[in-house]
Formats: structure tokens, sequence, C-alpha cells
């Protein structure tokens, strides 16, 4: 089962796409890159002759059998973290769009597909991009192909969108721009309020690009579903003091902070209704998914695959001066 030649990835110039797309290339593998915007490709994916580009969505048919054509596996690394105005709901994107891409597989005799989830999804999880990510998950396993699904922890790295703006909360250049905020959980109300962190687990892009490429050259990741969590684990005041103390020009005094993660979505959740959800820098499910831990064992991960993940402060330390 493990796959030979051509390699479709779509969501190839997002934050995560890009990584794979750069690691199948060091692997000496041909890959074919599923991209929005030509342009936007152009600064996130490398020149290389064997690298092909195809402009075009997972809801352009003709465009998905070009990135198909010949391929012996897809990987599929397209998602959102919040819906935005232009059909950019979760069900479009982790649900819909998904059937869309295993339709045009199986018409390309396209038979292997790696699927990047998310960890803590579940049929009955407490946030809409939850739920949405365990039925584009059903969408894989029923699609009739060979498949493997990761769902990795927070990921982080050099280019991704979360890092960026940590570093603009410890130099004082992102709102609330006087302290570094996170979502926390309520440990005891009464009589005074007293808010614990979550704990999280970070893994390194390339961590995860890696267990992507690995998984298509291994049989035993087959039908398999694998959490990828960081080498640390941390709690959110420990990843923002890390980011702060090593972030040339951060704010002196500049401190983390904690939000009521249920207050925050009550809040968020009322603003939507009013039609004002876009002034919020988070919706609903960010806050709620915030709040809680996202940290799992990465055993059979290390198992089948050698992943080997690093701890967060090892790689960040390495990036985050230069970002």
């Amino acid at each position: 089962m493990s796959a030979v030649g051509t390699v479709a990835v779509a969501g190839a110039s997002g934050f995560v796409g890009r990584h794979i797309v750069r690691e199948l290339l060091a692997r000496g593998r041909e890959v074919r890159a599923l991209v929005r915007s030509t342009e936007k490709a152009a600064g996130a994916l490398p020149v290389d002759d064997r690298l092909t580009i195809v402009e075009g969505d997972m809801f352009d048919e003709a465009a998905l059998l070009r990135l198909m054509a010949g391929c012996v596996a897809v990987v599929n690394a397209t998602g959102i973290i919040r819906e935005a105005p232009g059909g950019q709901t979760f069900k479009r994107v982790h649900v819909a769009a998904v059937a869309r891409l295993v339709e045009a597989a199986a018409k390309a005799r396209c038979d292997r597909i790696v699927h990047i989830s998310a960890l803590g999804v579940s049929e009955d999880g407490r946030t809409e991009y939850y739920r949405s990510k365990f039925e584009g998950e059903q969408v894989v396993r029923s699609a009739g192909m060979a498949w493997t699904i990761f769902r990795p922890s927070t990921i982080h790295g050099r280019d991704g969108e979360f890092m960026r703006m940590a570093k603009g909360w410890a130099t004082g250049r992102i709102a609330p721009y006087v302290f570094m905020p996170y979502f926390a959980r309520v440990k005891k109300a009464f009589p005074k309020p007293v808010l614990e962190s979550p704990r999280i687990q970070p893994v390194f892009v390339e961590d995860v690009a890696r267990a992507v490429a690995t998984s298509l050259e291994r049989d035993a990741a087959v039908g398999e579903v694998y959490h990828l969590s960081g080498g640390e684990t941390l709690t959110w005041p420990e990843l923002l003091e890390f980011v702060r103390d090593h972030t040339p020009l951060a704010r002196k005094g500049i401190r983390p902070l904690p939000i009521p993660g249920e207050l925050a979505a009550m809040k968020a959740r009322a603003m939507t209704r009013l039609g004002l959800g876009a002034l919020l820098p988070f919706d609903e499910g960010m806050a709620r998914m915030g709040a809680a831990d996202s940290v799992a064992p990465a055993t059979k991960a290390r198992e089948h695959l050698d992943f080997r993940p690093a701890g967060f402060r090892e790689t960040a330390a390495a990036y985050i001066s230069g970002m």
C-alpha cells in the first residue's frame, strides 16, 4: 500500500501544506500542488522542476482532475479555524470539499489519501469546528481508498499565523496591546473565581510534514489515525512568556493574562447574532477550544512512523528572533 510516485497536495500554499510539499520534494518525490492563487504560491512554494502548480479550488472539478491525473496519492491539508464570508464555512471546507476531493480521486484512480484533521475532534464535539472535522474524517474513511488520518495538536512554525500574532502581542503591535491574552477555564467559582490555564503540546510544522511523508512510505499507516503532539507540555503562560523573552523589541512588563473561555464564547455568540462577530479576533468555538487542553500521547505515531517530535522551546528559540 505504500505509495511510490507523484503525490498531489490540496491546500499546498497554506502553512502546513507548503511544508508538506517541501518535505516530499526533499525525499525525491514529484509533487502536484493545488493552490487558489498562483501569486500566493510563488511566495510560499519552492521553484523545482518536480513541482507542478494547479490553480483552482476543491469545488473546481476540472482543477481537481488535473491535480490527480497520474498521482498515486493525495494529501489534504486544507482547513479553516474560523468561518468567513464568501462560503468559508466549516461544513463547506471540512466536509463538502473533502467529498469533492475523494470523488475526483476515484475518477482519477488515485487510491491513497492522507487527511489532516485536528486533535480533539469527535462526533459530539463542543464546537462546530470539531464536529465538522470529524465528519470530514468519516468522508475519508468511507471513500473506498487506502487512508491515513492525522490529528495534530497546535501547530507552530516560523510562518505560522499564531506565532506572528504572539510576537505582535509581545511587541504591543497587535491588540490588546498591553498584555498577551489566552483563554482559560474556571477552576473554582466561589468565593472568588480562579482561572486555570490549559495544557498544550505544540507540534512543530516540520515534524508534522515528516510524519505525513513517512506515512506514504509505510504500509502500517494505512487505515490508522495518528495523534501528533509535540515533545513538550506547557501552559499558555509558559509558552507566551517564552515567545516574549525571545522576541526582539518586546515591550517591558508585558505579560500573559487569562480570559475566561466560556465568558468569551458567550460574548462572541452575542456579537455574531448582532452581525458584529467579525469585530472580534476570535469566535465562539475558538474561545472554547482555547480553554481546553490540547494534549495526547503520540505513541502510535512513534511506533509506526518513527515520529520523534521536538519540544516547543527547542525549535521556537531557533526561529522566533528571526521572524
